[in-house]
């Protein structure tokens, strides 16, 4: 991809179509690899992350297609364990194929993962786990050499945080041991509810999903299924945003609102109205932002990190001072200097960043920074006067599937030059 284009101070009107989840795409597409035959996955985003996994599934020796939004994979026969650093750089979240190829085939051997630096993200708590379930782990020049001996062991698991892809990788690795793992302080996500209720699709014996104790009984091995993945809930953030920072209004369809609980009451709080309805949520804004009080990202069902920086482009243009407090990654405010180009106010201290609403915003040429950085921007660019050029679009095309045309069809002049 090239660069985009915006002319800023357009209301958005009309509806949008929200598009399967990335976080619970990544992990099932992985999940793939345990089942003996074929899986089906319906609703399955095309983006850049998704065809870095199934390269990886193809590499481990999987047939992959994809025609539309559905992905179907043949594990009958994975013939490998590695993964070359090459598509392992690809995306972050490539640590999550580790359970399930030790699962599998009873040893790996991989890089550490790629994907947007939002600082250390270590995969400590992930190696612990599995060393406790009986892989040998040995670290050297950047890859990891991990070999069980017979079959994996079932096991109680403390979380020392209740990390998403640590708990993916415990329920991919667990769910064909022998006996019963049981994960204390397991990650909540809804993205964690679907990939469990894909691996009971096909076979698994899991039971707590969605609650802080997973218990997954092992089976001696898994089939394949026809799943459908949720609704993702950060697009679903995004289109929120860009009606809200336009002052518009639009409808989102296919999407779901329980997963939106720890946002829904923010977005009001700015002023705007939130209808629901079945798989329907309306947004309106008004013609100025109010701002936010406090955002502080939480695991779920707290405040999504992964929505910390759209909600922080909104607040740049409300009327008062918002504070955002993040405390799950390091290095999540790379966007706050692209933010301040286009004339935003934001003083960033530590994990805290206080930002001071501006009555306008001016389009300048801004660099996306990481995924939802780069949403953050497009957002901000649509609300600017003037011209807002933006670069390095790659990151955008990890995480969404057709945000320019969806926010074009809106009434956004977005244009795209290569």
């Amino acid at each position: 991809m090239g660069r985009l284009v915006i002319q800023g101070e357009r209301r958005l009107d009309g509806e949008v179509h929200i598009h399967g989840a990335k976080n619970s795409a990544l992990p099932i597409l992985a999940a793939t690899l345990l089942a003996q035959g074929v899986c089906e996955l319906h609703n399955c985003p095309a983006l850049s992350d998704v065809r870095a996994a199934a390269a990886i599934l193809r590499h481990l020796g999987c047939r992959v297609e994809q025609h539309g939004t559905v992905v179907t994979v043949d594990a009958t026969a994975p013939c490998r364990g590695d993964i070359p650093d090459s598509l392992m750089r690809e995306m972050r979240s490539s640590i999550v194929f580790l359970g399930a190829i030790v699962a599998r085939t009873g040893g790996a051997e991989l890089s550490f993962p790629g994907g947007c630096e939002l600082g250390p993200r270590p995969i400590d708590l992930h190696l612990a786990a599995l060393r406790q379930m009986g892989v040998a782990i040995h670290e050297e020049g950047g890859k990891l050499h991990c070999t069980v001996n017979g079959r994996l062991v079932g096991c109680p698991i403390t979380l020392a945080f209740p990390s998403v892809g640590a708990t993916e990788n415990i329920v991919l690795a667990a769910v064909t041991a022998q006996g019963i793992t049981t994960v204390y302080n397991a990650a909540r996500e809804p993205e964690i509810v679907d990939l469990c209720e894909f691996l009971t699709a096909c076979g698994a014996r899991i039971r707590g999903a969605g609650e802080s104790t997973l218990v997954i009984e092992g089976v001696e091995a898994l089939h394949g299924c026809c799943h459908r993945v949720i609704p993702d809930r950060i697009e679903t953030v995004t289109y929120m945003g860009a009606a809200a920072i336009t002052g518009g209004s639009l409808l989102l369809r296919d999407v779901c609102p329980l997963h939106l609980q720890a946002v829904l009451p923010l977005f009001e709080e700015m002023g705007c109205r939130v209808s629901v309805r079945e798989q329907e949520l309306l947004v309106s804004a008004p013609q100025r932002l109010t701002r936010v009080k406090s955002v502080r990202t939480l695991p779920y069902p707290g405040f999504p990190t992964d929505a910390q920086a759209l909600l922080m482009a909104m607040a740049c243009v409300a009327k008062g001072t918002s504070v955002f407090v993040e405390t799950i990654f390091e290095s999540r405010y790379k966007h706050v200097g692209e933010l301040m180009r286009l004339g935003a106010r934001v003083k960033v201290e530590g994990r805290v960043a206080v930002v001071e609403g501006v009555a306008q915003l001016s389009g300048a040429p801004v660099e996306c920074t990481d995924l939802r950085g780069g949403a953050a921007l497009v957002l901000a660019g649509l609300a600017a006067q003037g011209t807002t050029v933006l670069s390095e679009l790659h990151h955008l095309e990890r995480g969404y599937e057709a945000i320019i045309k969806d926010l074009t069809a809106a009434g956004a002049s977005l244009i795209l030059e290569e």
